[in-house]
């Protein structure tokens, strides 16, 4: 484990001062390869594919395991999109004079050795190593076990373009010790390692916060809500609340608790549970709820629990007051919605809600690096502090003062 992170932090000023073309060439390369070798990928991927049907693995977690030729190509997309974002090292942030004639600047730069630990989206590998390399830093990638024979193959692709570009494959590299061991080795090397990014279960998160001698920025749980407001259009809530919940359930932004006003909840609660019926979304409710509709109870443990598959809960409340202390209990930081035509409460919800995305009228699933623009995501930090929500190039670089003098002493 030493001697591949030496090697790794050793590498770290060669990325780091790479020009902007000659990077965007090489991610240009490296999309290209995924491509051409989506077969060698799909293998790979039909191991994996074949040992989580064994292992009894649910089907929103298959399905984020999967990869065909259109997935690939995304990732080669992404790759690309990357690769065309503003170059996000050696901007000047801010600079001024002071009273000795010092001109100081402040200039992003990378944050060097960045370790991300993620499970099951193979997809993945290939999104992280695109935006460490833009950002000038050296990615540790360790996967999911379900995936190893995928990510494995995306990283030797990746590597490949590397050392035909004469640089040290260890730039992209995955964790070479995969198992528990190995994680908890590398959480504690805070003399080669600059950043642990945890994604994944909130064990996982867990064990990573409380164990790691590294700065961590957490992408933990998606305890995410839609909150259908009194003055709601129906036909909007209905459409947004069964996109929030149904077009992909296992993801950190698909909601996992549908909040109602009282007011219109016996005239939208029939019309909602046919959709999500139809839709094969396995409904708890209130006690309020099942006052309208025939659910199972929703408890304070399935208010707290992140499903990722088509499961919900939904819950009756007075007005935006309590939904906003529903919110404020069990949500994880991550998206919340208000679906309304009322301009003073969509602003105080807006205002209110203490999370890194807040939406008006529109899906919690729109929460996305590759949406924002930011051509993919390390993920979504859920912490307050360096990265907040997708976390793209831009997150993954701190900042350095260069100071020119001519001769000043103090």
């Amino acid at each position: 484990m030493i001697g591949f992170l030496r090697k790794a932090k050793a590498s770290r000023q060669i990325v780091a001062t790479l020009d902007s073309r000659t990077k965007n060439r090489i991610l240009y390369e490296m999309a290209e390869a995924l491509v051409n070798n989506s077969e060698y990928i799909i293998d790979a991927n039909s191991i994996d594919m074949q040992l989580a049907k064994k292992s009894n693995l649910d089907s929103a977690l298959l399905d984020r395991l999967l990869l065909d030729k259109e997935r690939i190509r995304g990732m080669a997309k992404s790759l690309v999109e990357i690769s065309s974002l503003r170059e996000p090292v050696g901007r000047v942030l801010d600079g001024w004079v002071n009273d000795n004639n010092l001109r100081i600047e402040k200039v992003s730069v990378p944050i060097g050795v960045v370790g991300v630990i993620y499970e099951s989206r193979p997809n993945v590998t290939s999104d992280v190593a695109g935006l460490c390399f833009k950002s000038g830093n050296i990615a540790i990638l360790k996967g999911g076990k379900e995936a190893e024979n995928s990510n494995r193959a995306i990283a030797d692709v990746l590597q490949s373009i590397l050392e035909h570009n004469s640089l040290p494959k260890e730039i992209i590299s995955l964790l070479p010790d995969s198992s528990r061991e190995g994680v908890a080795k590398l959480i504690k090397e805070d003399s080669f390692v600059d950043l642990i990014v945890p994604r994944g279960g909130e064990g996982l998160i867990r064990y990573i916060s409380k164990n790691s001698s590294v700065p961590v920025v957490k992408h933990d749980k998606g305890l995410c809500h839609t909150y259908i407001h009194k003055d709601a259009d129906p036909k909007k809530a209905i459409s947004i609340a069964i996109n929030a919940k149904c077009q992909r359930p296992g993801v950190c932004n698909a909601m996992e608790t549908l909040i109602i006003d009282k007011d219109i909840a016996k005239k939208i609660l029939p019309s909602l549970y046919k959709a999500f019926v139809d839709a094969g979304t396995k409904l708890k409710g209130c006690p309020l709820t099942r006052e309208f509709i025939f659910v199972e109870l929703a408890t304070d443990k399935d208010f707290d629990t992140e499903y990722l598959s088509n499961q919900l809960n939904i819950k009756i409340v007075e007005g935006i007051d309590e939904a906003i202390e529903h919110i404020s209990r069990f949500g994880s930081g991550h998206s919340e919605a208000i679906i309304t035509e009322n301009y003073t409460a969509s602003e105080k919800f807006l205002n209110m809600i203490d999370a890194a995305c807040v939406y008006v009228n529109a899906s919690t699933r729109f929460t996305d690096g590759g949406v924002f623009g930011f051509g993919a995501e390390v993920g979504i930090s859920t912490n307050k502090l360096h990265a907040r929500g997708p976390m793209g190039i831009n997150e993954l670089t701190t900042y350095k003062f260069k100071i020119y003098g001519n001769g000043q002493i103090r």
